[in-house]
Order: structure tokens, then sequence, then C-alpha cells
């Protein structure tokens, strides 16, 4: 089951990024993300249980040099341990957040490839992921990579995730696939390779976030300055980039 909003290790709660233009890029994410009848998300970019999951902080100096890209956050048993591991495997740390003692709270790291990301301790467990009630979260994750073995052995080894290698079609133009498992029943992500003539992605996570009304979010990313970059008809998700060059998913929640 596609579902990386889980507590536990391997878990995806939360994802940040800091942007210049502020001002437009929240315009922007509000308007897309708040589409329908009955929406997923408020116009302050928390979801519709009042709950933060993603934030779009200021592009300030001190922050300029982060990568411009959506950092998912991924619950690990031993942030110390995850960020060793991630230098030893060939990545890099950009920040370490540690409290009074020492002891570390959270890093953000880059993949082999420059992909960002989060790590933060597993949180206790809240009851609003166990409903089944339809919310504004992150529903999937996916990564194109040029070689999808080597960040798959990454990841296993920083974060804790499982892999399962995924059957591929010839017309989808992939090389290789492996659905990153948080435990039996749920997964977290995809980690993809494309032919190097088709792919159109950076090597990014991109963070899905479902919307009420599909089409209308992705009308309003045009009109909002972005760009819709793939649709996925049957799979009712599109890839956009938005006014500023960042890349994001939407589905039909």
């Amino acid at each position: 089951m596609q579902n990386p909003f889980v507590h536990g290790v391997g878990g995806v709660l939360s994802a940040d990024i800091a942007v210049p233009d502020h001002e437009r890029e929240l315009a922007f994410y509000s308007s897309i993300l708040t589409t329908g009848d009955a929406p997923l998300w408020r116009d302050d970019l928390m979801n519709n249980f009042g709950t933060p999951i993603i934030g779009l902080g200021v592009r300030t100096p001190e922050f300029e040099w982060l990568p411009l890209q959506w950092m998912p956050h991924f619950q690990v048993a031993d942030v110390a341990a995850s960020a060793t591991c991630a230098i030893d495997v060939g990545g890099k740390e950009l920040m370490h957040g540690k409290d009074d003692d020492g002891k570390s709270q959270w890093a953000v790291l880059v993949d082999p490839d420059g992909v960002a990301f989060g790590i933060i301790p597993v949180e206790p467990g809240d009851s609003y992921t166990a409903r089944q009630d339809r919310l504004g979260c992150i529903s999937w994750l996916s990564l194109a990579v040029p070689n999808a073995s080597s960040s798959r052995d990454f990841y296993r080894q920083v974060i804790g995730w499982n892999a399962k290698s995924i059957e591929t079609e010839e017309t989808e133009g992939l090389v290789a696939k492996f659905e990153m498992q948080i435990d039996d029943e749920n997964s977290a992500a995809e980690i993809c390779q494309f032919g190097s003539e088709q792919n159109e992605i950076p090597s990014v996570w991109l963070i899905h976030l479902p919307v009420d009304d599909f089409v209308e979010s992705l009308r309003r990313v045009t009109e909002g300055g972005g760009e819709v970059i793939k649709e996925f008809v049957e799979a009712k998700y599109a890839i956009v980039r938005d006014p500023v060059g960042v890349y994001v998913a939407l589905q039909a929640g």
C-alpha cells in the first residue's frame, strides 16, 4: 500500500523549502491546493485538520545555499547514526541540529546525486494518521535518478527502508524501479531510473500532494505562473513546476 504518512522508521510526515519571491510562492501553493468543494488544504497551507504538513519558508541569506527543492523529512531510528551513515556512503551533511545536551534532533542531508532531504527522530503516534477521513498529507514520494540500484542501497542504509523491485512496462521508458517499504503493509516512495533520453525531471524528491479538484488545480498551476510538465491521465496525477522552478506532484485526492 502506498502510504508514506506513517509514524515509525521510514515514515514521512512533513516537508519544507525556503523559497525566493515568498509571497508569490505562498499565493501559488494556496491557489493550487485549495480547489474543490471540500478542499484538503487551507490557504495557510495547513491541511484540513489544521496540521502543518508542508512548510514554505523565506529564502533569507542564511539559507540561500540550500538546494531549491522540497525536502521531505524521513523518520529514522537514530539521527546521528543515519547522518554518519549518509556521509560514509557518499552523501553530505548540510545542517545538523542538536539540543543543549548535544543530542541530535534533526539533520539536512543530500544523497550522492545531490537530492536533498531531512531526517528526524520517530515522532510519537497521533490519531489523525489512522483516520479514514480525507486529508491533506504527503501521499507518495518519487525520485528519478541516473542509477536506481545505487540510490536504493543508499536509502536502505540511511533511512532503514526495505526495497522491492517492480516490474516495468516497456512503454514507461524505465530501466529500473524500486518501491521503498516502511514495513510489510506500507510503502513510502519509489525510486526510478529512466532511459537517458526520456527523463524530463531532475533528481529531486517529488512530494505528491492530493487535491480535491485535480483538473482545476492544474488549470491554476498555469494561471499562477507555473507549468504542467507531465500529466498521467489514468493515474490522475501530474508533475508540475512552480513559478521559481521547484518541482512538485499533484494528484486527485
